[in-house]
């Protein structure tokens, strides 16, 4: 029951009228333009689907709500592999909030999987975007510093600043976030002087 409840006011509440009309049976077309217009049609309703879950989903990881923003995160991912496919790099974001919010709870063990999930799709796109490759880095990053990882943390960190610098420029607001996290670990660490610079930076 409790679990029902999460998921109701996680994302059901919102997307159950959005399901009917995509999960439902489709209506029998005629013509090859009718069919057509119905394809594009659900597929549109589709990604209006992923849209909602995707931000509810994002929106609970940054209230600190990780609980919440899992059953939010699996609908995107379920209806992401059923429009992109299930090796494509669209579900890349999505496995890096899973991971994030399954860290969140806890369930280190569940977030590893996502991580190497996002990887591997990565790994299999020799076209993937430096954005991408930086937000990768960051879950990793993250993840290294739940585990109490510290210098893997700082490694993945690194190439996260890296990648995003090389996406968006050096004074970018996008390489902020992995600063802010190494200088976090220096400040944990007593490395005072590291820290406060990195501080400034960001």
């Amino acid at each position: 029951v409790s679990h029902q409840r999460t998921d109701w006011i996680s994302i059901h509440g919102r997307i159950c009228h959005l399901l009917v009309p995509v999960l439902g049976p489709q209506p029998c077309f005629h013509s090859e333009k009718d069919r057509k217009h119905g394809k594009e049609q659900l597929l549109r309703r589709q990604e209006s689907l992923i849209a909602v879950a995707l931000s509810t989903a994002q929106g609970f990881v940054w209230a600190g709500k990780p609980l919440e923003a899992i059953p939010a995160a699996v609908q995107a991912l379920r209806f992401s592999s059923r429009v992109f496919g299930s090796g494509s790099v669209q579900l890349v974001p999505i496995y890096l909030l899973l991971a994030e919010a399954s860290t969140g709870t806890g369930h280190l063990q569940q977030a590893a999987k996502y991580l190497s999930q996002a990887q591997w799709i990565i790994l299999q796109t020799p076209d993937c975007s430096a954005a991408l490759q930086s937000k990768l880095h960051r879950g990793l990053g993250l993840f290294s510093i739940a585990e109490g990882n510290l210098d893997q943390a700082l490694y993945h960190l690194a190439n996260d600043v890296y990648l995003a610098t090389v996406e968006f420029g050096l004074n970018s607001v996008e390489v902020s976030g992995g600063y802010f996290q190494m200088a976090n670990i220096f400040f944990h660490q007593n490395k005072m002087d590291a820290a406060n610079s990195l501080y400034t930076e960001v």
